[in-house]
């Protein structure tokens, strides 16, 4: 009888396996590396895909991964940049590198989308969304994005999706040592090293990332460049306590300077503004493994502190925030081999979570008086798998909010494999719910922005389904899914003549639908290019376009190895097609349309030793003069090159 794939990847075998297959694909050196019970080689596993580590081909919902190596070959040193080619994704940066960054996905707002880094939420308090725009890609294994709702897992902000940052660990029995360094146009320097070791009982990592350039002037208006820098600082650690008790740690600091321009009267104008934001964060997970694989236990706790300052012409203005977050989970996997040849694993969590928040400066409408609230949430998370084609999964979650009604959500998933054909469909449904920012709620500063401690949370209804087909010899494989979302008690905000603003929810539902289309090509033995397209239809309850949500978008990746693969060649392009956005500087605020635009990468690296590589690159190959928030300039044609070396 064939063994089920949920018995070849026990729990046990996905804690003993799970430094490994943080590289997307089992790396070569590990390929021949079995269970000794089972005797089958380790699967790719996609990290956040449920309470639990799941295979790839057990995925119901809609995902990308992205590699260290999917980075390193096209010399993307920005996450922001590396979500450009996720189809479903939509990015929004004012100005330079470092300047606000937000991040959407299926036309959602930025605060919809949970975002963690090493399993640690990482967003701020006050607005509930996270800015990436420092976050460099320097220590980075892997970049998970999984799309559609995500509360039942995750709880308050999954409503449309999961982005996952997943740092790289520490070597078992040696050590390493990695460092790279660049220089480009506009004074930049980018710099990184990662120490990485260990025994047979533990491994440890930790990393150092700057980042400093002098800019470009982000104002239609002057010559003032605004530059910025940035460091970070990582850490990680995984102990093996006992042969079946395993301790992982992280710690992650980061602080960064941003020079802003300041808008007067809805026009960005030339000033010397700038933002300085603090940020630390850390985690620790004990795992327990019992009975052979049969019942696991996690016990996890995280934390964070930011704080963020801003100063500008005749204004101060920021916040410290504080996230503390504990939880218990158990899982039981067990087989019924005469039912279907099936698996089944039923997990269950305790979750409690405390925010605080506190503004900076008191003000008319602010105070200095901290804020805080806590949840409680409850969650059941159900996996089966049967004949080894069929693969099911279901989460119910409850939150107790201290601040807001109690809210339910659900989440269900299906894939289905048709080896014969190479081919998988897949399903997925549920709903999502964000609670209100500590901004909405108590306002922010300028004065010109007050709270409304009487908002509702948002919550929606989301569906899709796609098809993932391997073709030409399995030398391409093409994924094709259709989404649609509901959104109901939509926050937004509203203005006075006065220009007193206030958030509200809005009434009737907000649409939001598409589809994302995906491509891996093998054209030659060492040619391959990936391609991604997304349509997308995000409308407001009065039936208008939603602002910076392009309804076209798409991108070409292309990689050429050479001299034995010394080399590599790459070109990189993304498109953005026109959408809308608001001119604030009017009463109302007018639409406005921003242009489409294609920006183009390309470069090269080579191999000199085992140990140093050259490399170099050219950004905006086209000099594209373009929009991605109106009013903002953008950067034109740059040039970057540097080193990379390993001992």
């Amino acid at each position: 009888m064939k063994t089920s794939n949920m018995r070849r990847v026990t729990p046990a075998l996905l804690v003993a396996g799970f430094p490994l297959c943080l590289a997307g694909t089992v790396p070569a050196s590990a390929q021949d590396q079995v269970d000794e019970d089972t005797a089958v080689v380790l699967e790719q596993i996609v990290v956040s895909a449920g309470r639990n580590p799941v295979e790839a081909q057990q995925v119901g919902r809609a995902y990308t991964i992205l590699t260290s190596d999917d980075l390193e070959e096209t010399q993307t040193r920005y996450v922001a940049d590396a979500l450009r080619r996720v189809p479903g994704v939509s990015v929004s940066r004012t100005g330079n590198n470092g300047g606000l960054t937000q991040v959407r996905l299926r036309g959602s707002e930025a605060n919809h989308v949970l975002v963690l880094i090493d399993g640690v939420e990482v967003a701020g308090t006050s607005d509930g969304g996270y800015d990436f725009g420092a976050l460099q890609t320097a220590d980075i294994e892997r970049i998970e994005v999984l799309r559609g709702p995500q509360s039942a897992l995750y709880g308050s902000n999954a409503m449309s999706g999961v982005i996952h940052i997943i740092t790289k660990g520490g070597v078992r029995n040696g050590y390493r040592v990695s460092a790279q360094s660049e220089m480009g146009t506009d004074e930049s320097i980018l710099g990184n090293v990662l120490v990485q070791g260990g025994s047979d009982r533990f491994d440890v990592a930790v990393s150092a990332a700057a980042s400093h350039t002098r800019g470009f002037n982000i104002s239609h208006y002057g010559s003032e460049k605004d530059g910025g820098h940035n460091v970070t600082l990582n850490g990680k650690s995984r102990v093996d306590i006992l042969d079946n008790l395993f301790l992982d740690t992280s710690l992650r600091y980061t602080e960064r300077r941003a020079d802003t321009d300041d808008q007067d009267w809805g026009v960005v104008i030339d000033t010397r503004s700038h933002t300085q934001t603090n940020d630390f964060f850390g985690g620790a997970d004990l795992t327990w493994v019992l009975m052979d694989g049969l019942f696991t236990q996690k016990l996890k706790s995280t934390g964070s502190d930011l704080n963020s300052r801003s100063e500008g012409q005749g204004y101060r203005s920021g916040y410290d925030g504080n996230r503390y977050h504990a939880s218990y989970q158990g899982t039981l996997a067990f087989e019924l081999p005469d039912l279907l040849q099936s698996a089944h694993s039923l997990t269950g969590a305790l979750e409690w979570e405390r925010e605080t928040f506190k503004n900076a400066y008191q003000t008319v409408y602010t105070t200095k008086i901290g804020h805080k609230r806590d949840l409680l949430g409850n969650i059941v998370e159900y996996r089966g798998e049967f004949s080894d084609r069929a693969f099911v999964t279901g989460a119910l979650r409850y939150d107790q909010n201290d601040a807001f009604k109690d809210t339910v959500t659900y989440s269900t998933s299906g894939a289905y494999l048709f080896p014969q054909t190479d081919t998988k469909l897949h399903a997925s449904m549920g709903t999502g719910s964000t609670n209100p920012s500590f901004f909405e709620q108590f306002g922010s500063v300028p004065e010109s922005f007050v709270g409304n401690p009487d908002l509702k949370p948002e919550n929606s209804f989301a569906w899709d389904i796609g098809v993932e087909q391997k073709l030409w010899q399995n030398r391409a494989v093409l994924d094709v899914t259709y989404f649609n979302e509901r959104l109901r008690d939509e926050i937004t905000v509203v203005s006075d003549a006065n220009w007193i603003s206030t958030p509200e929810n809005l009434d009737g539902t907000s649409k939001r639908q598409g589809v994302e289309v995906s491509i891996g090509l093998q054209l030659l033995q060492n040619l391959h290019a990936t391609a991604t397209y997304t349509y997308l239809d995000a409308t407001e309850p009065d039936g208008s376009e939603e602002i910076r949500r392009p309804p076209h978008s798409g991108s070409l990746t292309l990689t050429y190895g050479f001299h034995d693969n010394r080399g590599t060649l790459f070109m990189d392009a993304v498109y953005n097609g026109r959408m809308r956005d608001e001119d604030f500087a009017t009463w109302p605020a007018t639409s406005v349309t921003l242009d489409d635009y294609i920006l183009v990468n390309a470069g090269a690296d080579y191999q000199l030793s085992d140990q140093l590589t050259l490399f170099g690159r050219v950004e905006n190959l086209l000099d594209q003069d373009y929009e991605e928030v109106y009013g903002y300039n953008t950067q034109g044609f740059t040039a970057f090159a540097g080193f990379r070396a390993t001992f």
